[in-house]
């Protein structure tokens, strides 16, 4: 489970990494054209200004915080609501990107179970 666990961190650090600094250094050719509602709504997150670069530097934060494997916890619940929009808009709006965003989702959820100890207090009542 530990070597599972360390691989899963690895990988998703890797991947978030990857996906921060290609949109920051702009190393990845720009997506083909959008259309309908897909287009609609990216082009919102791209009107605020904020959200894309936001989202992006807190990508690039938890996965050095997965790669160096410390704050793995608190790395793991700033990335949720991330995932979970990139799982939703996977499926709603560019379903053939939706096999590796639940692949995402999955790992994510593995690592909330392999850092279930760390979450315990919060649900403690006193």
């Amino acid at each position: 489970m530990r070597i599972a666990t360390i691989i899963v961190r690895i990988l998703l650090g890797l991947m978030f990494l990857f996906a921060s600094v290609t949109y920051f250094f702009h190393l990845m050719p720009p997506p083909p054209p959008m259309q309908g509602n897909t287009k609609v709504f990216m082009d919102g997150l791209n009107a605020s200004g904020y959200i894309m670069d936001f989202a992006k530097a807190i990508e690039l934060l938890c996965g050095l915080a997965f790669l160096t494997g410390r704050f793995v916890a608190l790395a793991n619940v700033a990335l949720f609501p991330i995932t979970i929009n990139i799982l939703l808009i996977n499926i709603m709006h560019m379903p053939d990107g939706a096999p590796i965003a639940v692949a995402l989702f999955v790992a994510q959820l593995f690592l909330f179970y392999a850092y279930r100890q760390k979450y315990a207090p919060l649900f403690e009542s006193r």
